[in-house]
């Protein structure tokens, strides 16, 4: 494909950022409300409403329960169909959603949310206080095994006084709080619903609601006619399961789908013909080689030292990606992005990689069972390959178990493995990326494995503070911390390609690799 020809969109500015960061920052001062924008997030084209949209994915969501999903196939449906208290607009600024303005005390201890009037469930049913009340507080539940309960742990109580208002009494100030609970996983579920009745009949408040599923090969949203935004404009979204991207580019050439995001830059290169358009976008998310540092493969820290030193991040890239991306550190947010040279192997090292395995008592090597997502993102096997040859120079054998991208997860949230090729989706704001997985109360901690005092006091004045520079200074630290111990492995970041064909419109990609403006998009 013709470099030239592809539209390049840089949906991530650094002066959104630096909005974004303005808005946390105000909402620790008295009077820090922000009213709603009077619509959905910008990116409405000229397309007659109506229509039907075929979205081509590679695997079926492996859950439908918005507070539990990390599959990012589950995460592009649910959140069509469930809203959040504040939203991301198409910059990553943080805007009003189903709380359509909020105020802080002066000491950041109590924020208070003005719901918006009006908004039902998809059931007809009335959203208020108390299903807020309800949402946050199950998240907060342990026994509810949310993956961002770790989002809320400066929240000390939530108080619903009237239908319209929810009141959170803090622990202490939290700068991240409002760009967490965008998330999905931080969606407004009914307080009359059971939580196990939503994985086959979701009950949201988004600008879609269910229409119907037929299990491993599509499942059909259509448009939520009492949406409290602007409504849709497309009659239905279906995501259809085709199991490679290869051959949902076939299906796109047919005319059988219409709507496809690639993470393949070669298969993103042969669709683009003049009846599909293909739109490349920076991602926030980020390829890695997580290590359990609980297990005993990888508890000693030199061993960890040794498989980052044996690893050249760029050939990785290169071999699964084209070279389409670049290597990067843990942090991935424009505004406290890290240096990938800030780490005790900025480039491969084999004879250090040995001296570590040295240090750790490992001469004669050692062995990590390595789970590989087959699935879920297209270049996660030749990652994991390319990592296995790589290694094995360093005596460091990688074990590949193979998975469908559900039993990948299930592996992965129960922490069984020693290392895991994975794909992790970015935020614009550091504390929501990672405190779940490493401090010692993060309720992802099982799977990294790996926490300190040292991080948990970092991470808890990176919340306590507003001031952006200060927050920087913060999370670098919170970087040397990771690198240092090589928690993880982090590789590289790279692009979503947006494929669509001649007659979508409306459609805008964004860094956090959310599908949200379908609420805007339509079919000429």
């Amino acid at each position: 494909m013709n470099a030239g020809s592809r539209r390049m969109r840089v949906t991530l500015a650094t002066t959104g950022l630096v909005a974004a960061l303005a808005l946390v920052a105000t909402g620790c001062t008295s009077g820090g409300g922000t009213t709603s924008p009077s619509s959905a997030p910008e990116g409405s084209g000229a397309a007659a409403a109506g229509g039907a949209l075929v979205i081509g994915v590679t695997s079926d969501p492996d859950t439908l329960d918005p507070w539990k999903a990390t599959q990012f196939q589950a995460v592009n449906v649910l959140q069509n169909l469930y809203g959040t208290l504040t939203e991301f607009d198409a910059d990553l600024n943080v805007v009003p959603g189903l709380a359509e303005k909020w105020d802080v005390s002066e000491d950041g201890l109590t924020v208070t949310f003005t719901l918006r009037s009006g908004v039902t469930f998809a059931d007809g049913s009335a959203f208020d206080s108390a299903d807020v009340k309800h949402s946050l507080e199950a998240i907060m539940n342990p026994d509810t095994a949310a993956v961002s309960a770790a989002s809320l742990a400066s929240v000390a109580s939530v108080a619903a006084p009237d239908a319209s208002t929810v009141v959170l009494t803090m622990k202490s100030p939290d700068a991240a709080l409002f760009a967490n609970l965008a998330v999905v996983n931080m969606a407004m579920l009914s307080s009359d619903d059971a939580e196990a009745s939503l994985e086959t009949k979701p009950n949201g408040t988004g600008a879609f609601s269910f229409d119907s599923r037929t299990p491993s090969q599509s499942i059909t949203l259509k448009r939520n006619e009492a949406y409290w935004g602007d409504k849709a404009v497309l009659d239905s979204v279906e995501f259809r399961v085709i199991p490679d991207e290869s051959s949902i580019v076939s299906a796109m050439q047919s005319g059988n789908v219409q709507f496809a995001v690639f993470n393949d830059p070669l298969v993103a290169q042969t669709a683009e013909t003049g009846t599909i358009t293909v739109e490349k976008t920076p991602q926030l998310s980020y390829h890695a080689l997580q290590l359990n540092a609980h297990k005993d493969a990888v508890s000693d820290v030199n061993v960890r030292l040794a498989i980052q030193c044996a690893v050249d991040r760029q050939q990785v890239l290169d071999t699964a990606a084209l070279g389409e991306g670049e290597v990067t550190g843990p942090i991935t947010s424009p505004a406290y992005r890290s240096d990938p040279d800030a780490r005790p192997c900025p480039t491969r090292d084999l004879d250090k990689a040995k001296e570590y395995l040295k240090k750790a008592g490992k001469e004669g090597g050692v062995e990590l069972t390595t789970i590989v997502s087959q699935g879920e993102y297209a270049t996660s096997v030749n990652e994991a390959q390319n990592l296995k040859s790589q290694l094995a120079e360093a005596g460091i054998t990688l074990k590949l178990d193979v998975l469908e991208s559900g039993a990948y997860v299930e592996r992965w949230k129960a922490g069984d493995f020693d290392a895991a090729v994975a794909l992790n989706g970015g935020r614009p704001d550091p504390d929501g990326m990672y405190s779940r997985y490493f401090t010692s109360t993060g309720n992802l901690n099982q799977v990294a494995g790996y926490s300190s005092p040292e991080l948990d006091k970092l991470f808890a004045d990176g919340k306590a503070t507003s001031d952006p520079a200060e927050r920087k200074k913060i999370y670098e630290q919170v970087s040397d911390e990771l690198e240092n111990n090589a928690a993880w492995i982090w590789m590289f970041t790279s692009y979503t390609y947006t494929a669509t064909t001649s007659n979508v419109t409306g459609f805008t990609p964004m860094a956090n690799g959310s599908l949200q403006s379908l609420r805007t998009t339509g079919l000429n």
